[in-house]
């Protein structure tokens, strides 16, 4: 605990030395100014918090740190008066929801916001507020290529920090999860990958409902970008896959053909069907709105697209749909690793070989389970896959203790090598002193 805050002091020294003062009107931003065009709203959080996730990571502060810095920042800035920060060269309002898309000057925003991080910084260096870490520990291992394709588009998300990024302050851990694959340009995936959680964070069903909040929050998600589309002549969409953890259970939804898979206990668990063209229901749903959908190398929509759900695809509305589906399942804490990919990925690997090659990796790595998404992603190349490549792998288990399982060697969970101290024993903890309130507890 002493040297978690004696390296947030540092970073909070390091960040006053190099800015001792605020940024006046004419200083540039502290990050690429990519983002500073007109945004709405409902955009803002989204936006400011993916800057200073990544200005803060550059400078190396620890996680728990870095999403309490943010939590507090935007929470300053969304209780001032936004209307001074509205961009008058451009059409303010939409009709019928007047409020929800206003829109705001970016880089006047981002300078206010920086402002706002920076005098917290000052308080926190004199008095530095407790800092929460997650009691859950989860080992992640992600990994992403191009590929052959001549532009990555996807994208993906970890956030085991989800409580502190949103100041959920109940005693119930949640991390949130996701993978976008994006088509027809970056455009919707780094939109999704930005808003969709910040969404399912501000939903009002969080707490009660979680499944529904994720799946609410794809539709939101979905026409939010649609705004931004219309208004700037995007073209792009992008499937996705999200998992939120919340105490013993885990929440997904996902839209396209992303997926999300489970092994417990050495077995494959299966915990959704991918929305494409062929499937009976999506067919059906796609030729009643007076859409087709043909075979042209594999099934697609009115000719195009290959998949019938996705985020964005402006032109596609309403044959690819933005409702997510979703589902929500108990974890006991016999499940061993939750996997998230694209289908650069599943096309590739059939789910029952990920089993093996996660066994593998262990064997050949001493049971190090960091780097086995890469030994997914190149067991997806080697199998054919040409596409953009994601793989996110969120361990649940200790991996030595799964390794161990998968050999039948109970002496490798022996007392004496400190399993009763892992720290990946929170399920225990959980059943124990812990039973359904996840779905009841209020903030």
């Amino acid at each position: 605990m002493a040297l978690a805050a004696e390296a947030a002091r540092g970073v909070l020294g390091s960040l006053l030395r190099d800015f001792p003062s605020p940024l006046g009107p004419e200083d540039p931003l502290p990050w690429s100014a990519q983002g500073s065009a007109a945004l709405s709203r409902a955009e803002a959080p989204g936006e400011l918090a993916e800057l200073a996730r990544s200005f803060l990571g550059g400078r190396n502060a620890p996680p728990p740190l870095t999403a309490s810095l943010i939590h507090a920042a935007i929470d300053d800035v969304l209780q001032t008066d936004l209307s001074v920060f509205k961009k008058q060269s451009v059409e303010e309002e939409r009709e019928g929801d007047h409020g929800k898309f206003t829109l705001l000057d970016g880089g006047s925003l981002q300078r206010c916001f920086f402002n706002k991080l920076r005098d917290i910084c000052c308080e926190w260096q004199k008095q530095l507020p407790s800092l929460k870490s997650p009691k859950r520990f989860l080992l992640i291992s992600s990994h992403a290529i191009r590929n052959v394709r001549r532009k990555m588009e996807d994208r993906h998300v970890s956030l085991p920090e989800f409580n502190q990024l949103f100041g959920l302050s109940d005693d119930v851990d949640r991390a949130y999860f996701a993978v976008f694959d994006g088509h027809g340009g970056v455009d919707a995936a780094n939109y999704a990958a930005t808003h969709l959680h910040v969404n399912v964070a501000l939903h009002k069903e969080i707490l009660k409902n979680p499944t529904e909040a994720l799946k609410g929050s794809f539709q939101q998600t979905d026409e939010m970008f649609l705004f931004k589309a219309e208004r700037e002549r995007l073209r792009s969409g992008t499937t996705g896959v999200s998992a939120l953890i919340v105490g013993n259970r885990l929440h997904i939804a996902w839209v396209g053909d992303s997926q999300v898979m489970l092994v417990q206990q050495g077995k494959a668990v299966t915990l959704m069907e991918p929305h494409k063209p062929e499937r009976e229901d999506e067919r059906m749903r796609i030729e009643a709105l007076g859409g087709c959908v043909t075979y042209m190398d594999c099934w697609r929509v009115n000719g195009t697209l290959a998949v019938s759900r996705a985020i964005g695809d402006l032109y596609q509305k309403p044959y690819i749909s933005g409702n997510a589906d979703g589902n929500s399942f108990e974890l006991t804490g016999s499940e061993d690793y939750l996997l998230l990919a694209c289908d650069g990925f599943f096309d590739a690997i059939r789910p029952c070989d990920v089993v093996d090659l996660v066994l593998d990796h262990l064997k050949q790595n001493k049971r190090d389970g960091l780097k086995a998404a890469e030994r997914l992603v190149a067991a997806a190349r080697e199998n054919g896959s040409s596409d953009n490549i994601t793989v996110l792998v969120v361990f649940l288990r200790d991996p030595p203790d799964i390794l161990a399982d998968s050999l039948g060697d109970s002496k490798s969970l022996s007392a004496d090598e400190g399993s009763k101290d892992s720290p990946f024993n929170f399920f225990s903890s959980e059943m124990n002193n812990q039973s359904d309130s996840h779905t009841t507890t209020k903030s």
